[in-house]
């Protein structure tokens, strides 16, 4: 099968379309023919290969995996002997790493596509949507009628996370750029604010929860935003050079071992039960995937760059294209 790869650190170019071993099914899995992806943050560092990831990694002069790519949609190919749940020709929609690729091979993370979007919508969904729904309900603990504010509110996971907020009751507050302002509307914020022209850590309002998707202010400055009691949740940061948001993390859990706020940062994990519950909140009407662009994959490095200029509304999404994709 056709797939993504890159076998060396750096800007979008390094990526390349190969041959590769098409994946096997074992007994407790699904294959999936895969029609579109979508692409992530995650997919950005790995490709450029920043120093904190390589020294995690051990993969400190070259990738060892070589493949991108984590949400998926597509065709059910075949299913293992143990799976009762899923037949070929199901649409369905996940997470699994290497996706962009024709075909992946899924345990967990995968549930039917909600039937009321398409192919590339229902690819949009699974690493940002998981994100701000356990961003919001696992670790910020929202509740119904609490204030909400989302810091980089434009993007694929802010997207996500205004809807999600709404959906379970609360009120809504969006931090985007100005070309983004109208967008965070639409998805339903209850109020939105423009950074270049309010500071909302010195306007006076105070916020039980803080989801932090890609902002980059100090914790002396997020503190004056945050009740006393109140949740900051760290998703990501700026996309600096060499250390990405480690160096974010690191500063703001210091700063916040003797405050009275709770502090949390965490990765998302795929998980079929999570799959499941947006499926339903999408098929509900209460979140709907915004998909800005899509790309084929033979554009994959356009659809990175995209993505690398940090100002991108809703998602970007990569349609694998299985017939006339040439190998080099």
């Amino acid at each position: 099968m056709k797939a993504v790869v890159f076998e060396s650190y750096g800007q979008p170019e390094v990526l390349k379309i190969r041959e590769i071993e098409k994946p096997d099914v074992p007994d407790d899995a699904v294959l999936v023919r895969v029609r579109a992806s979508s692409i992530n943050v995650a997919e950005w560092y790995s490709m450029t290969g920043l120093l904190i990831g390589r020294i995690l990694s051990r993969e400190l002069f070259k990738p060892k995996d070589t493949r991108l790519g984590a949400d998926f949609a597509g065709v059910v190919e075949a299913v293992g002997k143990n799976i009762t749940d899923f037949k070929r020709g199901d649409e369905v929609f996940g997470g699994r790493s290497g996706a962009y690729a024709e075909y992946v091979s899924v345990k967990n993370a995968v549930a039917l596509k909600p039937a009321n979007v398409t192919m590339e919508e229902a690819a949009s969904v699974p690493t940002a949507g998981i994100t701000a729904l356990q961003g919001l309900r696992d670790h910020g603990k929202i509740q119904p009628g609490q204030k909400v504010l989302i810091h980089g509110a434009s993007g694929g996971v802010g997207s996500f996370a205004i809807q999600i907020a709404k959906a379970f009751g609360a009120e809504v507050t969006a931090v985007c750029s100005p070309q983004n302002v109208e967008h965070a509307r639409r998805l339903g914020a209850d109020h939105v604010i423009d950074y270049t022209k309010e500071d909302f850590t010195r306007n006076g309002q105070q916020y039980d929860l803080l989801l932090n998707v890609n902002g980059g202010r100090s914790w002396s400055e997020y503190k004056r935003a945050l009740k006393p009691n109140a949740t900051f949740v760290l998703i990501g940061a700026p996309k600096t050079p060499v250390v990405g948001p480690i160096g974010l993390l690191i500063k703001t859990r210091l700063a916040t071992l003797r405050a009275s706020q709770k502090f949390v940062f965490f990765i998302a994990q795929f998980n079929r039960a999570d799959m499941q519950v947006l499926k339903e909140l999408i098929e509900s009407g209460k979140v709907k995937p915004f998909v800005e662009k899509a790309y084929p994959m033979t554009r994959i490095a356009d659809a990175m760059t995209h993505l690398g200029k940090g100002h991108a509304q809703g998602k970007i999404v990569v349609t694998i294209q299985s017939s006339n994709t040439k190998v080099p």
